[in-house]
């Protein structure tokens, strides 16, 4: 399995960011790390080496990319002002420079699918619905969708327009709508140890998606499937297995943007 890691200065965030590439050819998958998490965490946790025979395929080519989460959500003495701001120049670094990197890697004519785990998922997730001409596919694991956990009761515009408990409900823009029905989306969570608020934003979630009749595979694993990696580690393959990989990006018509 061919791997290549890159560090680059990120115009966005005003600081050197780090990455690694596993492949060299397939449907791109875009990785968060799991809350402060580094480029290189899926690796270690051994995530990487149970797709490999994806990889080794052809089928996916990954993307692992740092976080700034210690400086964003989870800077608790951060006023969520700031952290919500901090992350809006990390949703700017993803979509204006990782994006096209990974466009230049894997060519435009392919959609990207995001995932990760725990609150790589949230991210993932995140990313998925706020910007469908990018992304046309989504594997969360275990993921939380809403800003309680992180900043209370607070809610600004960073807050509103990046948690998809809070913005969801109210979407009725169509050209959102129409690339969640032709999109792949799946959102996973067991619940057993430490899926307890995951397990419920994922309910709501469901609950929000099935309000807005978008379809997608929302899949509980039982009492005994953990908040860990262990059991990410068998759900990533399962769902990447049975995915459509052939699958168009959906593009805005010409001359549309939003």
């Amino acid at each position: 399995m061919e791997v290549t890691y890159r560090k680059h200065w990120s115009r966005c965030l005003q600081r050197d960011m780090e990455l690694k590439v596993y492949g060299n050819r397939g449907k791109p998958v875009l990785v968060f790390p799991s809350g402060a998490g580094r480029f290189y965490e899926f690796e270690d946790f051994g995530m990487v080496e149970v797709v490999r025979p994806l990889v080794e395929a052809g089928a996916i080519q990954i993307f692992t990319v740092d976080s700034v989460d210690r400086d964003a959500w989870l800077a608790q003495w951060k006023h969520p002002s700031e952290r919500g701001a901090r992350h809006a120049q990390y949703d700017a670094y993803i979509v204006e420079e990782i994006v096209p990197f990974i466009h230049e890697q894997a060519g435009r004519g392919r959609g990207i699918l995001t995932t990760g785990c725990s609150m790589g998922a949230c991210h993932a997730a995140n990313f998925f619905f706020k910007h469908p001409d990018c992304f046309d596919a989504v594997v969360a694991l275990s993921g939380l969708y809403g800003p309680t956990y992180f900043v209370g009761d607070y809610v600004d515009d960073h807050i509103y327009f990046n948690f998809p408990l809070v913005y969801l409900p109210h979407l009725r823009d169509p050209w959102y709508l129409e690339r969640f029905r032709r999109s792949q989306i799946v959102i996973c969570v067991g619940q057993g140890a430490w899926e307890e608020d995951s397990l419920r934003e994922t309910r709501a979630l469901e609950e929000i998606l099935h309000t807005l009749d978008v379809p997608a595979w929302f899949d509980y694993w039982g009492d005994d499937v953990a908040h860990d990696w262990p059991w990410w580690q068998k759900q990533l393959p399962y769902f990447l297995n049975q995915l459509d990989f052939e699958r168009p990006l959906v593009r805005a018509p010409e001359g549309e943007t939003h």
